[in-house]
């Protein structure tokens, strides 16, 4: 079994992790404990919930945690609309995590539906 780290989906959800952090960053100090850790907290449940589901020896169980992750990512998507429409993030910022989202949003679909089908 190869390593959670290995897969594209892992990779570009800790990225975009990363880039959540660092645009969360700029929010404004009473968000620290609203959207902020919202944000956050949401954000890293996607890789690390490909992560365990990797580590999961049933195809069952790997499924469950991987539609956890796309669960915790349209709780992002909903998030970032708000720090849009807040003006805590320009739209050239909103549009450059939208489309990371949006990208490791298909490759969740991608193996949740792959895993149903095994």
């Amino acid at each position: 079994m190869a390593s959670y780290k290995e897969l594209s989906v892992w990779q570009k959800s800790y990225q975009l992790t990363l880039d959540i952090y660092s645009a969360t960053k700029k929010f404004p100090k009473e968000e620290l404990f609203g959207l902020v850790s919202q944000m956050r907290r949401s954000a890293v449940s996607i890789p690390s919930n490909v992560a365990e589901g990797n580590g999961r020896f049933g195809r069952k169980d790997h499924l469950q945690f991987i539609r956890i992750a796309y669960g915790s990512g349209s709780e992002l998507e909903t998030q970032l609309l708000l720090s849009r429409d807040l003006k805590y993030v320009s739209e050239e910022e909103f549009k450059k995590l939208n489309i990371l989202l949006d990208e490791v949003m298909r490759m969740l679909n991608k193996l949740a539906s792959s895993l149903s089908k095994i």
